[in-house]
């Protein structure tokens, strides 16, 4: 029996990452996607655990091998992607396999995973609360931010491609509604393969 894929995409700040980290505590015996990047580890960081850690040529050779099912070069010579290995290795098993991927990321794994996947896009109530959460985090610069809030604009137009949108607006809220909608993606699935 093969695990299903559940995606989490949002912008920088909605609460993605949050939500994700509760989710992996809820009982769907999910795991977390590891993914590849050719940047240097920090701090305590672990290969196979935080990242794979590859050379940009070795990143380079993946890709042209066609191992990754996305990937994008976020700055000359520093990519991330989920190798197509990470997925096989978790749902061969029968686990479930959860991701935190950028909207792109997310659509296109959920295209090649058409049946098998649930995509959840995490929403900002509106990009002001956004830019409030981003400021209140003190990780950002001011032009980090204004980036950011430019990104997340561009990517909020992504939101009707995805099977499900969580507004959080209330984090306890927002983690009652993505419990719910993997339990019914989860049980549904789970009901056409036993044949109901």
């Amino acid at each position: 029996m093969s695990g299903k894929l559940i995606i989490f995409s949002a912008p920088s700040g909605a609460g993605k990452s949050t939500l994700v980290h509760h989710l992996l505590s809820c009982g769907f015996d999910l795991e977390f996607s590891v993914s590849a990047t050719s940047r240097e580890p920090r701090g305590t960081e672990v290969h196979g655990v935080d990242y794979y850690y590859l050379t940009p040529d070795e990143f380079r050779a993946k890709i042209s091998n066609n191992e990754f099912l996305e990937y994008e070069e976020v700055y000359p010579g520093c990519f991330y992607g989920t190798l197509r290995s990470e997925v096989e290795r978790i749902t061969s098993g029968g686990k479930n396999i959860v991701f935190d991927v950028d909207v792109v990321g997310g659509l296109n794994i959920k295209k090649q995973y058409a049946g098998r996947a649930l995509a959840v896009y995490i929403a900002p109530p509106s990009l002001e609360v956004l830019h409030e959460r981003l400021k209140g985090r003190g990780t950002d610069s001011p032009e980090m931010i204004a980036k950011r809030i430019g990104k997340a604009d561009s990517e909020m137009s992504y939101a009707p491609q995805f099977d499900i949108v969580v507004v959080n607006d209330d984090l306890g809220t927002a983690k009652k509604e993505a419990e719910k909608a993997i339990r019914d993606f989860l049980e549904k699935n789970s009901n056409i393969e036993a044949g109901e």
